[in-house]
């Protein structure tokens, strides 16, 4: 079988994340790198990891790597790949690119060296001048770190976190990937009372939910590779068949999303829907002041509003200190909130037990993470597993 020289792409901070998950996924042999994950695979790999990972931005597949500070290095170095094995000869291959602290800056000009070496290397292949790229796309980036040129092969097109359930977006919303990796990095298992407040258009309890459905974040979405000619149609059948062998349909998750907005609300039971959920979340539209629980013990995971902009900044102090007056009442349950307000935990009243730096887009935040204080009864425990 062939195999590939393969990178998750992630955020940066979630690179652990993405780890844990392949190797959850039976990979081994992982090389983490600041925002991806390398490892190796064959066509069914690129297929299962495009279908599973939940917190990778993209499946990349590496094509080279090797030292180039000049341009008649980067030219070379792309020439000597064995482009021919990768892009028939009607492929449509557009070059992006990107340069990070390189001597080869101007990143255009990268982009043409590129393409005009891919273009030299298929000439002697295919034995002609002009290539007409009416076929399938496949997206080449050269991506430069110091005297390091990379080059690869998109294999996913839509980013992964387009997991195929948000038409529609309310202010402000949180990634599905950075939700999925919010609740990977809790305590919070399949059977626990979850709750949202801030659940804007509901991303999170519906990252939560497929979670524990064990339902695969891509089954309702297409990839880029399965346009490639040489790229069997069965492949995908066949991990999508074991997808949906996995996926627990009847598994009821105890899972509540609220928020102030309606119109935030509507958005989330029409997205719930969308994913094929309306039935396993329970939404509704409640300021987070008014928030109560009878249950001992539960989880909130949410990404409230940070007060990025003007006007917004006292309300936002307030919530956080609504927030932190409901928590004293509920000592029992773990809090998980990600923020880029630098005063979170002097509004909240409480020291976070751990907290970790994370990207939400381009804007650096913290998770903070509060833990129960008690460890809920055995009988629970046994009814939680």
């Amino acid at each position: 079988m062939e195999q590939y020289t393969l990178i998750a792409t992630t955020a940066f901070g979630l690179e652990g994340v993405t780890a844990r998950e392949l190797s959850d996924l039976g990979y081994s042999d992982l090389r983490v790198e600041n925002g991806r994950v390398i490892f190796r695979g064959g066509k069914a790999d690129i297929a299962k990891t495009n279908l599973w990972l939940r917190t990778a931005d993209r499946i990349l597949i590496q094509t080279a790597e090797f030292h180039a500070v000049t341009f008649e290095e980067l030219f070379q170095g792309t020439k000597a790949v064995a482009w021919e094995d990768y892009l028939p000869a009607d492929a449509e291959f557009p070059v992006t690119g990107r340069s990070v602290r390189s001597g080869l800056f101007s990143v255009p000009d990268c982009q043409a060296i590129v393409k005009k070496a891919v273009v030299e290397r298929l000439k002697t292949k295919y034995h002609c001048d002009w290539f007409p790229e009416t076929g399938a796309k496949y997206k080449i980036e050269v991506a430069l770190l110091k005297d390091t040129a990379s080059l690869t092969i998109d294999t996913t097109g839509l980013g992964l976190n387009k997991r195929g359930y948000r038409s529609l977006a309310g202010p402000a919303p949180i990634k599905e990937t950075m939700a999925a990796a919010l609740i990977l990095l809790s305590y919070w298992k399949d059977r626990r009372l979850l709750v949202d407040p801030f659940c804007g258009s509901g991303t999170i309890p519906i990252e939560a939910a497929m979670i524990a459905m064990r339902r695969a974040p891509g089954l309702k979405r297409s990839f880029l590779c399965e346009t490639w000619p040489d790229f069997s149609p069965a492949v995908f059948a066949r991990v999508r068949e074991e997808a949906n062998d996995l996926y627990r349909r009847d598994f009821q998750p105890d899972i509540h999303g609220s928020d102030l907005d309606p119109k935030a609300v509507d958005l989330a039971i029409l997205h719930a829907k969308e994913a094929g959920l309306e039935n396993r979340i329970f939404f509704k539209q409640m300021a987070v002041a008014d928030f109560y629980s009878k249950e001992p013990f539960g989880f909130v995971i949410t990404n409230p509003p940070y007060g990025e902009r003007l006007g917004e900044v006292r309300q936002v102090e307030r919530l956080y200190r609504d927030l932190g007056k409901i928590y004293t009442r509920l000592d029992n349950w773990s809090l998980y909130l990600i923020t880029a307000n630098p005063d979170f935990e002097k509004l909240f009243g409480r020291k976070a037990d751990k907290r970790r730096k994370l990207y939400n887009g381009r804007l650096e935040c913290q998770y903070y993470q509060y833990l129960s204080k008690e460890k809920p009864p055995r009988e629970m425990l046994e009814k939680w597993r």
